[in-house]
């Protein structure tokens, strides 16, 4: 089985990217790569963007990924060109009902006709590589099922091509909430100075104050109960998740909020700290790191040229004519 997955480059890594992505992406055949692409549906600055793709890529190595795995998608043409012929495969009906495009683009000004298209790129992402399980977090569940219906119709119309793939939902870890405002997701598009988001880069130290900043209540009563208690429920889910544990017997022992804070941020640190102290081995090398990814860059473009010139052959742009 192939696994592959791929991370927008929208902002600064976080807790719940580890934790909901990095800490899963663990096949050595699998393709993990920088959706540096996607992040171009909206305004943004170039600048920070490729700074951002070389960080994210980094961060990917140091949380453990084998060098091979890991490559920048535009690093990889066939994404996009293939992406074309999936564009050529889709209904105007199914793009326009696709979220993304409803809160960010729909009827507003300005709107690049690449968000609207990009769920087109997501299915090539995915189908190029052969691809039978999609780790992904709970917002990403619509876009899998797209290139799973773009998938059959292709094999319906232009014959047996691309592998259906499978969702393979996270757990826990897609739970991860901001820890001022418990009932959003920790993102990684939030500002940097967002004290609600943890991200893999921050220093201890403010690792440490942010969790033990983090919203509460005023009960004193250390229990798992998301609608009553969505501040503890975070806190509870996130040392879960560092630990392996189960959040509701978690709760159980704990009779102070402040207790539970202190045995968070040590969980938290505790993964977090040797990821940075690798990355920061990574960085100090920058050629060793261009060679990791140019290896998963070249593995990538042969693993992805057998399905792009069948899908071409498939469509009539290229074969014999005999």
């Amino acid at each position: 089985m192939t696994s592959l997955s791929g991370i927008t480059p929208s902002g600064r890594l976080t807790l719940g990217n580890h934790l909901g992505a990095l800490r899963r992406f663990t096949d050595p055949d699998g393709f993990y790569f920088v959706a540096n692409q996607h992040a171009m549906t909206t305004r943004h600055d170039p600048r920070r963007l490729l700074a951002l793709t070389r960080e994210m890529a980094t961060l990917m190595l140091a949380a453990g990924l084998p060098p091979g795995t890991v490559f920048v998608q535009s690093d990889v043409p066939a994404h996009t060109q293939l992406a074309y012929l999936l564009e050529c495969t889709s209904y105007v009906g199914e793009l326009s009902r696709m979220i993304q495009y409803k809160e960010k683009g729909r009827g507003k000004p300005m709107t690049r006709a690449s968000l609207f298209t990009y769920p087109c790129l997501m299915a090539a992402d995915i189908l190029l590589y052969g691809t039978d399980r999609v780790p992904v977090g709970g917002d990403q569940d619509q876009h899998v099922e797209l290139a799973r219906d773009i998938a059959i119709r292709f094999n319906r119309e232009y014959g047996e091509t691309f592998v259906v793939p499978q969702l393979q939902k996270a757990a826990l870890a897609m739970r991860i909430k901001d820890l001022q405002n418990p009932t959003a997701k920790m993102s990684k598009s939030d500002e940097d100075n967002a004290v609600g988001t943890i991200r893999l880069l921050d220093p201890p130290d403010v690792i440490r104050r942010q969790v033990m900043r983090a919203v509460t209540d005023s009960d004193g009563e250390v229990r798992h109960d998301e609608a009553g208690k969505p501040g503890i429920t975070n806190l509870l889910e996130i040392l879960a998740a560092c630990t392996d544990g189960d959040p509701v017997e978690l709760a159980t022992g704990y009779s102070t909020y402040g207790a539970l804070k202190t045995d968070v941020a040590d969980a938290v640190l505790a993964i977090i700290e040797p990821l940075q102290k690798e990355y920061a081995r990574l960085v100090t090398d920058p050629a060793a790191l261009d060679q990791m990814l140019a290896k998963g860059r070249d593995r990538a473009i042969e693993a992805s040229a057998p399905r792009l010139r069948a899908a071409t052959v498939a469509m009539g742009l290229a074969g014999s004519m005999a």
